[in-house]
């Protein structure tokens, strides 16, 4: 099957190399030329323009659009007017589920159809395969099923869920047509959110395990200090790196995640080569505004997200007015960073 793919980024390159080694057609384009270049090398049919992308593919043509949420509306805008009745956009990015239906009404005037596909796989997805969210008209669907079907895991070694019997379905293969347009993007919001609040749980509690030894540190003895009821209950030098590889054999809370985790504090123990600044890309919003807005409590993963904001700094002010509080209410002065 053929298919054009735009953006040649850290999974937008590695996902045209799934499908080429399915067997499939790829008319690649990016802004800058490098990356199409060595796509040419491996086998893609490369494009200077997106004219020239729309010109080499055979109606009804399938463009993949793998770019940042901010700019799917104007490449969208490019694109539409070089595109036919019939010819089928896909967002693969992680765009916000409400502006996909905006997109999809819109390319409909147009008889042009839209589908949103939440992809998650990062960067080991060549070897791996992608998990695939999809969303969109059922007739499109149904007509890319092939490139879904080459991008997505396959069933693997995983085993049947209990009950499930005869053929597989797609769900067990690693993609699933969720339901109309903005519902790909949607579950893949939701994935992220969940995400953002497994990440944060493994990550408090190594904190703790890192800590464990804080009894055998000196403590002051001041009104600015809690004290520690007993210094003999934290005097455990605990490996966290090797209790990451512990836990990923035989435990409840074993993880790909975990996996990757084990790996990094293998490599870098003291993760110098981190400062610790936790970036979010808009899910973890998006999740927790959807679940305001249709009534439902987000503990964990409103948490989760307030943690990454605090991680950039955005609580230092709130911080100072806490300190500048405490002396104005009781002449607290504050004690030096490093303090126990």
């Amino acid at each position: 099957m053929q298919i054009g793919m735009i953006g040649l980024g850290r999974m937008g390159a590695n996902m045209v190399r799934r499908l080429m080694h399915a067997g499939h057609e790829c008319v690649v384009y990016n802004r800058s030329r490098g990356p199409v270049d060595t796509m040419v090398g491996e086998g893609a049919t490369g494009a200077d323009s997106l004219q020239d992308m729309v010109s080499k593919l055979d109606a009804p043509r399938a463009i993949w659009l793998m770019v940042p949420a901010a700019i799917v509306d104007s490449m969208i805008d490019e694109l539409q007017p070089l595109l036919e009745p019939g010819d089928i956009l896909i967002d693969g990015g992680n765009s916000w589920y409400k502006d996909d239906i905006a997109r999809s009404d819109r390319l409909a005037d147009s008889d042009i159809h839209y589908l949103d596909v939440g992809t998650s796989g990062g960067v080991w997805g060549l070897e791996r395969g992608y998990c695939l969210m999809i969303g969109g008209d059922t007739a499109s669907v149904t007509y890319l099923d092939p490139v879904f079907a080459a991008l997505a895991p396959g069933s693997g070694d995983i085993p049947r869920t209990d009950g499930r019997d005869g053929p597989r379905v797609s769900a067990e293969m690693g993609y699933l047509h969720c339901g109309p347009a903005g519902a790909g993007h949607f579950v893949k919001m939701v994935h992220n959110g969940i995400d953002y609040g497994i990440m944060a749980a493994y990550a408090e509690g190594f904190i703790l395990l890192k800590h464990a030894n804080i009894g055998s540190d000196e403590h002051a003895a001041d009104a600015e200090t809690a004290p520690l009821a007993n210094r003999r209950d934290f005097q455990y030098d605990i490996d966290v790196g090797a209790v990451a590889e512990l836990w990923r054999r035989g435990s409840v809370i074993s993880s790909w995640l975990l996996d990757l985790t084990a790996n990094a504090l293998n490599k870098d123990p003291a993760l110098d080569n981190f400062s610790g600044r936790v970036s979010d890309s808009g899910e973890g919003r998006w999740t927790n505004i959807a679940a305001i807005e249709a009534g439902v409590p987000l503990h964990v993963l409103s948490a989760a997200l307030y943690d990454r904001f605090n991680s950039r700094d955005a609580a230092d002010f709130g911080n100072q007015l806490l300190s500048a509080m405490r002396f104005e209410f009781g002449g607290h002065h504050e004690k030096p960073g490093d303090s126990k």
